[in-house]
């Protein structure tokens, strides 16, 4: 029921139920008043349903467990792929030496989907009850999941009703859309990308222009004559015809095949270099680099509207939740600017509330600031700029000893210089290891004497554990598992600790030229290999010990949560299009011995797919076809994977790898380009750093932006909160 239609309701009741009534109203104000904060945080819509029923189903749905356990079934329909026919279970995608791989039994693969499209049918109505008839008509997602579902299902009974046996399953190609409408943020990536296609679209048709220009001049500059022969090696090996010219140079865009598209003709004249030194100018310098700036900055803005928008959400539902706590504070008549939220009547909102614990103390202490005077609308909105800075962390009290001798002994192992002389152990011991590294490389593990590298691993390993114990006793162990280098180093050293047991436990104490056979799984070079790799893991101590690179791998850090959103659009990328590649070249790929036109790596080409092995890299499953778009993505020797699959599929498999990498090299990783240049310009600026508090590591993508938001006006504010559907406000 309306938020201010409940205290009506109490008239011509008798006390006993008018006390009910209003208890019951005011709990409804609370409720009411929790989700529109929660919703202000998480930067949600508002408009939903707002009685007690819809808010306690509200409320668990967006609940920690309910959402970890949706991610968990869209993570289960994703990984199918790697199940079901063709199975990626085999040790190798090698296809000479691929093993049949096991095929799951028909029925299996698809019971596991039923339920997780039967999960994904319950979110829907969820959903759909939620925001109401009128919403779920308007919202192009909730309508698209629906169509998916639909399909899925539909797709889902034609599978079985043919034994598995179908050629083509479409519903693979949709399992994507489950990831992408569950995450609010990929949502705003990917409109930003479909906003940014234009200006992309204008760089691109120049680059097609240069492309072509440059074809033509290059078949009519490297055409058969008479007595250049330099023309015609140029003109068989890559001018043969107008696609193959095209292909050369697009592969030379990538700088992938140069110089070896030059040679040829280089070696008869150096004046032919200034063609292709001129192309990858213009192309490769200027139009790519040109394109990668005007990605960032169409990308950027169009990322500022969208994150205008969340911000409009949060003040939106900071406001709602002001309005509805203000609007039964005062006597009736009386507007909510007047009144205000009294802070004790805002403190069990704010239990309920669920928000990080510091987060709630720091709300909690600006709140009691107030002294029982009324906080007004600006007041309110201010609070939850809380959320999003960091804190302080506070270390835990370190232990109190009596005796000055111990007490002195805390003074030592706790101060920064006893981490400097860790270190320089550290570093000691991995300049150890490479020591034995370049003594020992040309010896085989059998020839190898590690005697002197044995015990240096115990003496080193003995000192490791020894800072660890008096770290604690200095510290405190809740003080020292306070700090992150000091987990990392005590997990290691505890491993290498049991490491080094298990050893002298299998193969006794080491002495010179011993050398003892393999018990177990691991010989004694295995097990001395496995320690040092540990020990070179736990120098990576010495970062946070050294300013500069501290505040970069913070920089990276800080990076990853706003990866999450392009990551899980690359996620997507990959998965469509290693579905597309499998139904268009499974099986095209065959070993030598096969087929007469498959060549052995002896008699193939010098740089050929055969010649240099590359038969891994095919769509005869799921795994195979990721490594194969990766390798793809890279542009490393691309050419020779788009040569293997023109002569083995046909001519027109170039369309498709052309357009991966258009959508991988070219728009993926200039988006990507583009939020690492904001991320690290934002850190490294001055000015960024006063939005933070001391010890703050991570900064959200909406907090970057903050300065240069504009902040939504007040009449707009109470306009949006007129026209929700399921909420009235007095004024």
């Amino acid at each position: 029921m309306a938020a201010e239609e409940q205290p009506l309701l109490g008239r011509g009741r008798g006390s006993g139920q008018v006390h009910s009534g209003a208890a019951a109203d005011q709990e409804l104000c609370i409720d009411q008043a929790v989700v529109f904060i929660e919703d202000a945080i998480k930067y949600r819509s508002i408009y939903h349903r707002m009685d007690a029923g819809s808010l306690w189903l509200y409320r668990w749905y967006y609940s920690n467990v309910c959402q970890r356990v949706l991610g968990f079934i869209i993570f289960l329909i994703l990984i199918l792929a790697f199940v079901e026919v063709p199975s990626s279970f085999t040790k190798t995608a090698d296809v000479r030496y691929r093993s049949q791989p096991w095929q799951p039994p028909c029925g299996l693969t698809e019971t596991i989907e039923a339920f997780c499209l039967l999960a994904f049918l319950v979110d829907l109505s969820v959903k759909g009850y939620l925001v109401g008839q009128a919403q779920l008509q308007q919202n192009l997602w909730l309508l698209a999941y629906f169509m998916v579902l639909v399909v899925s299902v539909v797709d889902w009974i034609v599978s079985l009703s043919l034994a598995c046996e179908e050629p083509l399953r479409m519903r693979r190609l949709l399992r994507p859309f489950f990831l992408l409408q569950n995450s609010s943020m990929m949502k705003k990536t990917l409109k930003c990308i479909r906003w940014s296609l234009p200006e992309m679209a204008s760089v691109g048709l120049l680059l097609a222009i240069h492309l072509c220009l440059f074809t033509i001049i290059g078949m009519l500059l490297f055409t058969i004559g008479e007595k250049d022969e330099a023309q015609d090696q140029e003109r068989l090996a890559y001018f043969r015809n107008l696609p193959e010219a095209l292909t050369s140079l697009l592969v030379l865009l990538t700088t992938s095949n140069n110089p070896d598209v030059m040679i040829p003709a280089y070696t008869q004249n150096r004046a032919f270099a200034l063609f292709f030194i001129v192309f990858t100018l213009i192309g490769s310098l200027f139009l790519m680099n040109l394109l990668t700036a005007i990605i960032y900055n169409q990308f950027r803005g169009y990322l500022m509207k969208s994150l205008q928008t969340s911000l409009f959400r949060r003040r939106l539902g900071a406001r709602a939740a002001y309005e509805v706590l203000a609007s039964r504070a005062g006597p009736a008549g009386t507007t909510p600017e007047l009144v205000g939220v009294n802070p004790e009547t805002f403190l069990p909102v704010l239990q309920k509330t669920q928000l990080n614990k510091t987060h709630k103390q720091a709300i909690m202490q600006k709140v009691q600031s107030y002294e029982g005077r009324p906080m007004l609308a600006d007041e309110f909105q201010k609070l939850f700029d809380e959320v999003d800075k960091g804190v302080a962390k506070e270390r835990p009290l370190k232990p109190q000893y009596q005796s000055p001798f111990l007490q002195t002994a805390q003074f030592i192992f706790s101060h920064h210089y006893f981490d400097y002389l860790g270190n320089l152990v550290a570093l000691g011991n991995l300049l150890s290891i490479c020591v034995f590294l370049v003594l020992d490389s040309d010896l085989l593990p059998g020839e190898r004497d590690d005697f002197v590298l044995g015990i240096l691993d115990y003496i080193f390993i003995l000192y490791y554990l020894l800072e660890l114990l008096f770290k604690v006793f200095a510290l405190g162990l809740p003080g020292y598992l306070s700090y992150h280098s000091n987990v990392f180093d005590g997990l290691l050293t505890i491993i290498l600790l049991v490491s080094e047991i298990c050893t002298l436990a299998v193969y006794r104490l080491p002495h010179s030229g011993w050398k003892p056979e393999q018990y177990g799984p691991l010989s004694l070079w295995d097990m001395t290999r496995l320690m040092n790799t540990l020990i070179v893991f736990r120098f990576l101590r010495i970062i946070p010990n050294i300013k500069p690179m501290a505040e970069v791998a913070n920089t990276i850090l800080g990076l990853i949560p706003n990866l999450r959103a392009f990551g899980g659009i690359l996620v997507v990328a990959y998965y469509v299009f290693a579905m597309i590649g499998i139904n268009l070249f499974r099986g095209v790929i065959v070993p030598p011995g096969n087929s007469s036109l498959v060549p052995d790596n002896n008699s193939a080409v010098c740089g050929s797919f055969e010649q240099l092995g590359y038969w891994p890299n095919n769509f005869d499953d799921f795994a195979a076809a990721l490594i194969t778009l990766w390798n793809v993505m890279v542009v490393n020797n691309w050419q020779v994977i788009l040569e293997a699959y023109k002569r083995y599929a046909g001519p027109w498999s170039m369309v498709y790898f052309v357009l991966w990498w258009l959508v991988s090299s070219v728009i993926w990783i200039n988006l990507f380009l583009a939020l690492l240049l904001e991320n690290f310009l934002h850190r490294w600026d001055p000015q960024g750093h006063k939005q933070l508090l001391v010890g703050t590591k991570q900064m959200s993508v909406e907090l970057m932006f903050r300065d240069i938001l504009e902040e939504p006006k007040e009449e707009e504010l109470m306009e949006k909160l007129h026209k929700h559907p399921h909420l009235h406000l007095c004024r």
